[in-house]
């Protein structure tokens, strides 16, 4: 394809729902090109697959060094391929609080508010518990209670119970706070990403196109007004023309791509020889991440998962288990339990999450732990620590600059000290508190230095970035509310980019949101 009347870039989360939706009715011309492949295979469908990865899914990006974390680098794991990140991630359905989106209002973000975006997500919704004031049952995503989830998960949902701490089996409805069991994006056992949802449906309509394994190298104008796009495939040097580009990159990519195109810091950008179009500093600024400490423990026995000959062995049969029914622990999303918790005085929402993992893990998984047991994420919701991401060079295959600078803000540091605290006591009560279980990092919680020192020794991502695009109606805003780029004619913005503030939870659902209402944005301009 030569022209289309919409491009879409990026067949992620939020890219994926803005192309399907854009695609249907016949009457706009739609190109989707994604920089990966189709994401079909088993390390895709399977979900306990997820920590399987390969450089074909996951692009694994690596942050520069942390000042806050000792001076290592962080972990950043992104979706390559359609779906995105909801190829590779946990599969936890989660929004963020109300007052998430009422925030964004207040900030100026008009049409942002919680009453505005909770139609979105309903109508993006097939919830398998049917429709009701929080959920719609019709919608192209589909969300499902846990097929298996492990003992151990209740157990901590008990244990929270024990404190106190409401249980809450629906995060996503009246109330934000209290610990459960998480719905999760998959349908029969089979994880359910966006593309799945949104491009696979959508994919025999003759006025829809998808390109994989498309690298774009940049956005074109003519008298600053949207002319096309630049990319690659394989060797092949193409262009598409077009009329509306819908850049969805994810938080990383977009703001790579939006300088790479010339519209970024005007004197970063001559630092690479790239003539700027637009002189905007809040490109690749605002960057947000959930800061994440994770306690590991080892359990005698085989009740909880874990890497031994016999426990390695079940797995196996686990596979054989999924293959035939598409059941048992490989579809697992491993952070099956948690809750949300205020921990600081006059929060206005929650503001740390659990999860809790039946399998004792370390370094994101990548590094084996030889035994059983279990581990629990606490992670500060509305990090005050905001950092940048930068261009490495003029060539977009080279990894951009990543600083999320985490606990660079005191006042981070003083949430994560009373979540870790919080969890501790969760973890040490009844009925999880039977298993005798070890700490692989034992620590006095009541030394608060030598908690600071374990938290920036270990703490990283839980793999939340957004920001680097934010939307506003000041003259600063990368887009405006209608997440059209400021400066512009023509360029949209649907992915986690948008957000000038970072939900409280998982930031997938919201990505999906975004890209349905990018999709109605667009469609608003066009028949305008």
């Amino acid at each position: 394809m030569e022209q289309a009347d919409i491009v879409v870039i990026g067949g992620g989360s939020g890219g994926a729902a803005a192309a399907g939706r854009l695609s249907e009715g016949g009457r706009y011309t739609v190109a989707l090109l994604e920089a990966g492949g189709r994401n079909t295979g088993l390390i895709t469908r399977v979900p306990g697959f997820m920590g399987k990865q390969t450089p074909k899914t996951n692009w694994a990006y690596e942050t520069v060094p942390q000042k806050g974390l000792n001076g290592r680098r962080g972990y950043q794991p992104r979706g390559k391929g359609l779906g995105g990140s909801s190829a590779i991630n946990a599969m936890l359905y989660i929004r963020g609080a109300a007052w998430d989106y009422d925030n964004w209002a207040a900030m100026g973000c008009d049409g942002w508010s919680y009453d505005d975006v909770l139609p979105v997500f309903k109508r993006a919704e097939a919830n398998v518990r049917g429709a009701s004031e929080y959920h719609g049952a019709d919608g192209p995503l589909r969300v499902s209670d846990q097929v298996a989830p492990h003992p151990g998960s209740v157990e901590f949902v008990e244990a929270g119970a024990s404190l106190q701490i409401p249980r809450n089996d629906d995060f996503n409805g009246a109330r934000q706070e209290g610990v459960g069991l998480y719905q999760v994006t998959q349908s029969g056992g089979e994880r359910w990403t966006a593309a799945r949802g949104y491009v696979e449906p959508a994919r025999d309509r003759s006025n829809f196109t998808i390109v994989t394994d498309a690298t774009v190298e940049r956005v074109l104008f003519e008298d600053g007004k949207v002319s096309g796009v630049a990319y690659t495939r394989g060797r092949e040097k193409c262009v598409i023309r077009a009329t509306k580009v819908v850049l969805a990159g994810g938080v990383f990519g977009t703001a790579q791509l939006l300088m790479l195109s010339g519209i970024g810091p005007a004197a970063h950008l001559a630092e690479h020889g790239i003539a700027p179009i637009v002189d905007r500093a809040a490109v690749g600024a605002n960057l947000q991440d959930h800061i994440d400490y994770v306690a590991a423990f080892e359990v005698p026995g085989r009740y909880f998962l874990g890497q031994s000959f016999v426990g390695n062995l079940q797995m196996l049969g686990q596979l054989l288990r999924w293959l035939r029914k598409r059941e048992g622990a490989l579809t697992s999303p491993f952070a099956e339990a948690g809750g949300f918790l205020t921990v600081t005085p006059g929060a206005p929402a929650p503001d740390v999450q659990f999860h809790f993992v039946p399998i004792p893990l370390e370094d994101h998984g990548r590094t084996a732990v030889k035994a059983h047991g279990f581990s629990c994420h606490v992670c500060v919701l509305r990090p005050e620590s905001h950092g940048t991401v930068r261009l490495a060079s003029a060539d977009v295959r080279d990894a951009p600059l990543i600083d999320p600078e985490f606990l660079t803000d005191d006042r981070d540091m003083t949430v994560m000290k009373a979540g870790v605290r919080a969890m501790y006591r969760i973890l040490n009560s009844p009925p999880l508190n039977r298993h005798g279980a070890k700490d692989r990092y034992p620590i006095n919680l009541d030394d608060d230095d030598a908690l600071d020192r374990l938290i920036r020794a270990r703490a990283d991502t839980v793999y939340h970035p957004v920001g680097t695009a934010r939307m506003g109606s000041d003259a600063d805003a990368v887009c405006d509310p209608k997440l059209r780029v400021r400066g512009v004619e023509g360029l949209y913005v649907a992915d986690a980019s948008i957000m000038p503030k970072l939900v409280s939870g998982n930031t997938n659902a919201p990505s999906i949101m975004i890209g349905e209402r990018c999709a109605d944005f667009v469609r608003a301009d066009l028949t305008a």
